[in-house]
């Protein structure tokens, strides 16, 4: 079981973006994710006629390291780290650290 999954609320904790909040698109490789309007990149494309696209600049976001976000704890209006419990039906669960909540998307 991941700590981030997609969907999740995060914050990036260091580089360029640091201190922005984002959704996590998707996970690459498990050990990136792609936030949305996080680490922004342009990119130059070639027109494609056969399949319909136009040539030019386009800015799209480019993966970050796990490490480098942390999911976002709306109790605290901060950054936070995850950990995991197992329910008393068997289950097991993420839940913030610091106050033991559980994440809400599972």
């Amino acid at each position: 079981m991941n700590k981030i999954k997609r969907n999740d609320e995060v914050v990036v904790t260091t580089g360029k973006d640091k201190n922005k909040r984002g959704k996590v698109l998707r996970i690459v490789d498990g050990e990136r994710v792609i936030v949305s309007g996080i680490n922004m990149v342009k990119k130059h494309t070639r027109p494609n006629p056969m399949m319909g696209t136009q040539g030019g600049i386009i800015e799209k976001e480019a993966p970050i390291h796990i490490s480098n976000v942390a999911i976002y704890n709306p109790q605290n209006q901060k950054a936070d780290r995850v950990g995991f419990q197992v329910q008393n039906d068997g289950t097991k669960v993420r839940v913030y650290r610091s106050t033991e909540e559980v994440v809400d998307n599972q």
